[in-house]
């Protein structure tokens, strides 16, 4: 079966994961961290792309990212391999790729997505076994969301996104974001966006789906389980 075209939307936040390839320790430290936080700044710079949320983990990566144009996310991941694989692997005294396959992506509804998308994101530490709190991840965009510590590299949430709802000043944005935090994500909506993400549909409204579904010439999210409605006989 041929693989689907990538949904890519201009302007829209997209959820990201690479996956490191079996048998590589992958990001087994603080200078590798540090060194994939450094190239994903300058490549997204580089490309226009805005960072909302990240975390770096030892056997992937998943970010939140806003591309101004269709073509900039593959070309910003692109150049992100390019800077960072190379050095890597000299380190490592290794060869060949790090990230399995292509990088998974689903765009994604500001509005009723996002906040969701961003606690997964920063919560993601957490369910890989780390035994502190999400802020006190290091590798994350966690505790700048939280007031902790300022993250040049992320930028604003979209005007439309339910975080500006959590309070009228930063301060009180900020602590409703910590208490999110310290709450995990049902199991059912981490089933639901891992899902959504790792087969590449889009996160959002019914209508948001079809719309996205136009845009794009494919489907937006899952055809319905089942055999379609039989149409009515006449005569």
């Amino acid at each position: 079966m041929a693989r689907l075209k990538r949904l890519i939307v201009p302007q829209l936040p997209h959820l990201v994961q690479q996956r490191v390839v079996a048998g590589c320790e992958g990001l087994s430290d603080a200078v590798d961290q540090q060194a994939f936080a450094l190239a994903l700044r300058q490549c997204c710079d580089e490309h226009e792309v805005a960072v909302i949320a990240y975390a770096l983990l030892g056997q992937q990566t998943q970010l939140l990212l806003i591309p101004p144009s269709a073509e900039s996310l593959g070309k910003m991941v692109q150049a992100l391999t390019r800077q960072f694989v190379g050095a890597f692997n000299r380190r490592h005294q290794r060869s060949g790729a790090l990230w399995q396959s292509r990088f998974c992506s689903a765009p994604l509804e500001s509005a009723t997505e996002l906040l969701n998308c961003v606690l997964f994101v920063e919560q993601a530490a957490q369910r890989q076994g780390f035994q502190g709190s999400a802020v006190e991840f290091p590798w994350s965009s966690a505790g700048h969301h939280a007031g902790l510590r300022s993250d040049a590299a992320v930028a604003a949430m979209p005007a439309d996104s339910a975080y500006w709802k959590l309070g009228n000043t930063p301060f009180e944005r900020d602590a409703a974001y910590r208490r999110l935090l310290e709450r995990p994500l049902s199991a059912a909506d981490v089933r639901r966006i891992e899902s959504t993400l790792l087969k590449g549909w889009a996160l959002g409204s019914p209508p948001f789906l079809a719309e996205i579904g136009a845009l794009a010439g494919r489907r937006a999210s899952p055809a319905p389980r089942g055999r379609p409605p039989l149409g009515r006989q006449t005569g």
